[in-house]
C-alpha cells in the first residue's frame, strides 16, 4: 500500500426520521426536491446552490466549487453520489433503513482518497459536514 492509496470513511451518526423509508428515498433520489431545504442552507456557509434531478452544485468558501452527481440508486435503501467537480474527489451515500411502518433511520457516509497531509487538514471539517448533512436531512418533511 503506497502513501496515496488510503481511503478514509466519514460516517454520520444514525438519524431517526419520522417518515417511511419509501417516502425518504423518493425525495433524496430526485435532487429537485432540494427546493424544500433551500431556505435552510446557511448563506454564510454556502454561496451558489443549484440542482437538477441528478446533480447538485454548491460553492463553499474556502473550499470552492463542489458538484455531485447521483451515480447509483438502490431503491428504497441507498442513493450514492460521486464528485464531478471538487478539490478532493469523494463519494457520498445516504442509506435509509426501515424502523417500522411509519419511520426509518438514515446515515450519511463519505469516502475519500486522502493523502496523510490532506487528511490532517480536512478530517475535522469533513466529519462535521457529514453530520450537518445528516441533521438537515433528518429534519426535512418527506410528505
Amino acid at each position: 500500500m503506497g502513501l496515496f492509496d488510503s481511503s478514509t470513511k466519514f460516517e454520520s451518526s444514525v438519524k431517526h426520521v419520522p417518515y417511511t423509508q419509501q417516502a425518504v428515498y423518493n425525495n433524496i433520489s430526485d435532487l429537485r426536491n432540494l427546493e424544500k431545504v433551500r431556505d435552510r442552507v446557511p448563506e454564510d456557509k454556502i454561496n451558489s446552490f443549484s440542482f437538477d434531478e441528478d446533480t447538485v452544485s454548491v460553492n463553499v468558501p474556502p473550499v470552492g466549487d463542489l458538484k455531485l452527481r447521483i451515480c447509483e440508486r438502490e431503491e428504497p435503501k441507498c442513493v450514492k453520489f460521486e464528485t464531478v467537480q471538487s478539490p478532493v474527489p469523494f463519494n457520498l451515500w445516504i442509506q435509509v433503513l426501515p424502523v417500522d411502518e411509519t419511520s426509518c433511520k438514515m446515515k450519511v457516509t463519505v469516502k475519500a482518497e486522502l493523502n496523510p497531509f490532506i487528511k490532517g487538514m480536512v478530517s475535522g471539517p469533513l466529519q462535521d459536514g457529514v453530520e450537518k448533512i445528516a441533521d438537515a436531512l433528518a429534519q426535512v418533511k418527506y410528505e
